[in-house]
């Protein structure tokens, strides 16, 4: 049996299989995924998983250069947009239109769908090499 935190046996893989700079999105319930890109949905009600849990637990597993946040979230969403710069304290992050995050995502490998309501509640993560970020 695994010993660490995340069980969930298709983001395992997904993130076992990331290179550098490669993208995985942790997303709220309602942000449009491209056809074509890796979901995993786990989504089941409103707030389970939450956004941030869901985050938490993916960062107990992968090495993070960067990550990628709407500006929405920074007015719309200023509670969840501290509580990311508390959990990455010194990672930096990029803040863009939405309309410029949606279109980020094309590039992201998987997006993980969570059943967060809280508007803009999406981060990009930026995969780093091995022993830099968190």
């Amino acid at each position: 049996m695994k010993k660490a935190a995340l069980i969930n046996s298709e983001m395992s893989h997904s993130i076992a299989s990331l290179g550098h700079t490669d993208m995985l999105v942790v997303a709220d319930a309602g942000l449009p995924i491209p056809v074509g890109t890796k979901r995993i949905d786990l989504a089941l009600t409103n707030g389970i998983p939450s956004f941030f849990d869901t985050l938490k637990v993916v960062l107990t597993e992968m090495y993070i250069e960067k990550v990628i946040v709407a500006e929405e979230m920074l007015k719309n969403s200023p509670a969840m947009y501290d509580k990311i710069k508390t959990l990455l304290e010194t990672t930096p992050i990029e803040i863009i239109p939405h309309a410029d995050f949606k279109e980020r995502t094309r590039l992201a490998r998987v997006i993980v769908r969570t059943g967060e309501f809280t508007p803009y509640a999406n981060i990009i993560l930026v995969s780093g090499a091995w022993g830099f970020g968190l």
